[in-house]
């Protein structure tokens, strides 16, 4: 990679991001249904076939096999209807405001969800590129040309898994939270001025949008899960990762509170430390194995490594059994002399238990019990919507046991 030019050389870099790679697999895909077209089809120059696998190929299977086929009977749907009109009344101004309409109109009960817009479209292009009385049927076959050969693409040559991207992302999002942390640690021994503390509230506020951006990621990695042949175990992996980010979702939002109890206490005391020497210290401990913890939860919820993951939870398990320790030494000072400032006890007690709560989401045993949880339920939800499939699943597996406990007998 050193000899390659500096864009090849990024783009090799970038080659497993998932817009590289849609980027890559669609332009395949068009190319390949127009070849097919071009030898099915007597047209000289069958665009809807590629516009349909353009249409088709997503950048997961599971997502291939369900807005792909409402974008496949959005096409459809558009070419059908360009059939109609150019039979009955051909291209004008007046005609393709009909065609919009009807498009739309049809395209709420064609069950084509979000795509509806995509009927119409197609139409338009459909009905402008040639005259599609004398080629309706080619317009029909290039349709399902470029549908087939999209489907099969992301079938044959199954999408990568995109957990990698939502890890990475995961873990960023707990270094920016952890990061936020340590400067919160570094206040709370000196006087910190209000503009300073309120800098803190604000990086805190934008840690929303972080989590948003993630959830993004997240989705498509758990959409590049489902029905994918080469995970084995797809719904432990999404479970692992949906509720890790909702922990950290939720440590967000208290260290937002915490920047706004720090905040409020800035405005009391601004010629003075926001805490005692021997209370700063506690906290700042404690708040420093916070963060710790953070990074290592994240890397725990991400390690695809057996060996990581165990020295990732040993690290949480001590960061969190040394900040609790710290916690308690601090609520302690700060019972101690509340009576030194008794108006602002409240501020205490709010970030005592906005620690506690971020102790609690990161604990493993808890965690352990989230995820129990969790699988139960999708369990119990997957039994109720398929129970047919459910009843036949029992019935292989009594079978099975049943065999090998005869053979058991017999031997």
């Amino acid at each position: 990679m050193r000899d390659l030019p500096e864009p090849l050389t990024t783009l090799v870099r970038r080659g497993r991001e998932p817009a590289v790679a849609q980027t890559v697999r669609s332009t395949a895909a068009a190319v390949i249904a127009y070849a097919v077209a071009l030898t099915l089809s007597r047209e000289p120059a069958p665009l809807t076939a590629p516009l349909t696998a353009l249409l088709v190929v997503q950048v997961t299977l599971y997502s291939t096999l369900t807005t792909g086929i409402r974008r496949v009977n959005s096409v459809v749907a558009g070419v059908l209807i360009a059939i109609g009109f150019s039979v009955l009344v051909g291209l004008t101004w007046w005609s393709l405001g009909l065609i919009i309409l009807a498009s739309l109109v049809i395209g709420r009960f064609v069950h084509v969800g979000e795509f509806v817009p995509e009927v119409a479209i197609s139409a338009m292009l459909v009905l402008g590129v040639t005259r599609v009385a004398e080629t309706a049927w080619d317009r029909v076959l290039e349709t399902l040309i470029g549908a087939v050969v999209g489907l099969l693409f992301n079938v044959l040559l199954v999408p990568p898994v995109w957990v990698e991207p939502a890890g990475d992302a995961i873990q960023d999002l707990a270094r920016r939270i952890s990061g936020l942390l340590r400067h919160l640690g570094s206040e709370v021994g000196r006087p910190t001025p209000v503009a300073e503390a309120a800098a803190r509230l604000h990086e805190a506020r934008r840690l929303d949008h972080d989590v948003a951006e993630v959830d993004v990621s997240l989705r498509q990695a758990e959409d590049s899960l489902r029905l994918n042949p080469r995970v084995k175990e797809g719904l432990l992996s999404r479970i692992v990762l949906r509720t890790g980010l909702d922990a950290l979702e939720i440590s967000a939002v208290v260290v937002r509170v915490m920047c706004r109890s720090l905040t409020d206490l800035a405005r009391e005391r601004t010629d003075e430390p926001l805490f005692p020497e021997d209370v700063a210290a506690a906290l700042t401990d404690v708040i420093h194995h916070l963060a710790r913890a953070l990074e290592s939860f994240a890397v725990l919820i991400t390690s695809q490594v057996s060996a990581n993951a165990e020295e990732a939870e040993s690290r949480l398990v001590e960061d969190l059994a040394i900040g609790r320790e710290s916690r308690d030494r601090a609520a302690h000072l700060l019972l101690d002399k509340v009576r030194e400032h008794p108006g602002q006890w409240q501020l205490h007690g709010s970030l005592l238990a906005e620690i506690d709560r971020i102790l609690d989401e990161l604990d493993v045993e808890k965690r352990t019990e989230r995820l129990t949880e969790e699988l139960d339920r999708h369990s119990r939800a997957s039994r109720e919507r398929w129970p047919l499939l459910h009843r036949l699943r029992r019935r292989v597996v009594r079978s099975r046991f049943g065999s090998r406990s005869t053979r058991r007998t017999r031997a």
